[in-house]
């Protein structure tokens, strides 16, 4: 069968054909992105030029209203930057008449390539019919050709795989901020490397075989039904290398999560509570411990429901962020009002479940500073962030919070500074739960009596 009829053959006629489209869509919707951005930067830069001006004429012509006894104002200025961001808008939701041009040169593109794999079909079915004309067999020649392009298809495939690893690994792979990230980064390697050689020698074995064994007009297939050696091989050798894997990582994650009760002691500790779409931080107070939580006290002042019958909670403190001091242990309380979220830094190797009604921990160390990490990328913009790993709702991509790792010196400045949870709105509204309480002990106590 020719070419043409190939059912194949247009499968990659189709193929070429959406590959194309998407480029060319691709380039549209760039274009469209480019042209709204290039005319609301031009209406900004506009309206604080506009602004600047409108500035400096009140700055002008404040001396002379001060002069009058009159105070100048400068809503001309905001008037006039609130029409140049209006017009910003406007002319961002126009599309530039060369998006449409270029546009219809992707489509144009993608038409040229599928004529040209055409024009190349009717080429090889053109040679197919000479040789069939001049006697030669064709169903030989073809065979040839497709384990040709399997040798071929192996070699841009093993090249893909090196390009990827040069200019992606880098991208998808940097190392851990973290003691117990070390061991993590460990495991990854190891796992990639195995997976990476059995990917390489399986395609080898798997496109040189296709090109080997071939169909050759002096040689014919054998029929290998089964081997009992290989099935063996096969079966007991992934096995034994995925058990060692799996015991690997087990016994990695003890060592992280199993954390003796003097390291606990002398970790800092700080509660991080999960609801849709926040995080809350609280540290301990001078007595570096942290008050407990009840779910029933929760009310519109109290979020989390502590418990201000424990003493423990009354100089804790809400934090605006997560700060951490640098190579000082750290352990998380994590929690969840709501439903299942998941705690996740990605930099330091951490994650642990969010989970409604109970407690979990994750305890660590930072062995570099934001700073320390800001000079080495050279990215002086870059920050450590968390955020939740489970998707949790609309809302989940906003579950994030900044972590900043700095000296011990600026992480007791920074949290100085932080405000207490127990605010004197809560003092008021304990007291009078207290009284409350006390009302209704009196009254049961009163009808027993």
């Amino acid at each position: 069968m020719g070419f043409i009829n190939n059912s194949k053959f247009r499968a990659v006629v189709v193929l070429a054909f959406i590959v194309g489209m998407g480029l060319a869509n691709q380039a549209f919707s760039q274009e469209v992105v480019d042209t709204a951005g290039q005319a609301v930067d031009t209406a900004v830069v506009t309206a604080a030029d506009t602004a600047t001006v409108s500035d400096t004429t009140a700055a002008a012509g404040g001396a002379t209203a001060a002069d009058s006894g009159t105070t100048t104002a400068a809503a001309p200025a905001a008037a006039t930057t609130g029409t140049a961001v209006a017009a910003a808008e406007e002319s961002g939701s126009t599309i530039d008449p060369q998006v449409y041009m270029n546009f219809f040169y992707g489509v144009l593109l993608v038409f040229l390539i599928c004529v040209l794999v055409g024009v190349i079909g009717k080429i090889i079915q053109i040679y197919e019919l000479t040789r069939r004309m001049n006697g030669k067999d064709t169903t030989l020649y073809a065979r040839n050709f497709n384990a040709q392009l399997f040798v071929l298809a192996l070699v841009l495939g093993l090249y893909g795989v090196y390009w990827s690893y040069v200019h992606h690994g880098g991208q998808a792979f940097r190392a851990a901020v973290t003691e117990h990230g070390k061991s993590i980064d460990n495991m990854f390697i190891i796992t990639t490397v195995i997976c990476t050689v059995v990917l390489v020698l399986t395609h080898i074995a798997l496109f040189m075989f296709a090109y080997i064994y071939r169909a050759q007009p002096k040689r014919k297939a054998y029929f290998y039904p089964h081997n009992n050696t290989l099935e063996k091989i096969w079966t007991i050798v992934p096995a034994t290398t995925l058990t060692i894997l799996v015991l690997f990582g087990f016994f990695t994650w003890r060592s992280i999560t199993n954390v003796s009760e003097e390291a606990k002691q002398e970790a800092i500790l700080i509660e991080v509570v999960g609801e849709q779409f926040a995080w809350t931080v609280r540290y301990p107070g001078r007595d570096g411990k942290i008050g407990e939580r009840n779910y029933r006290l929760t009310t519109p002042l109290n979020g989390l429901g502590i418990d201000f019958n424990d003493k423990n909670s009354w100089d804790d403190q809400l934090g605006s962020e997560i700060v951490i001091p640098v190579n000082k242990p750290v352990r998380f309380q994590i929690g969840s009002k709501d439903i299942l979220h998941s705690f996740y830094i990605p930099d330091f190797r951490v994650q642990m479940n969010a989970v409604p009604g109970m407690k979990t921990y994750f305890q660590f160390t930072a062995t570099m500073t934001t700073e320390e990490m800001r000079e080495k990328m050279d990215d002086y913009n870059y920050d450590f962030v968390m955020l939740c790993n489970k998707i949790c709702g609309g809302g989940h991509y906003n579950m994030q919070k900044k972590v900043r790792v700095v000296t011990e010196e600026e992480y007791t400045a920074w949290l100085n500074e932080q405000p207490y949870f127990f605010t004197e709105d809560l003092r008021k509204e304990f007291q009078l739960s207290q009284a409350t309480d006390e009302q209704e002990d009196a009254k049961l106590l009163a009808q027993a009596n």
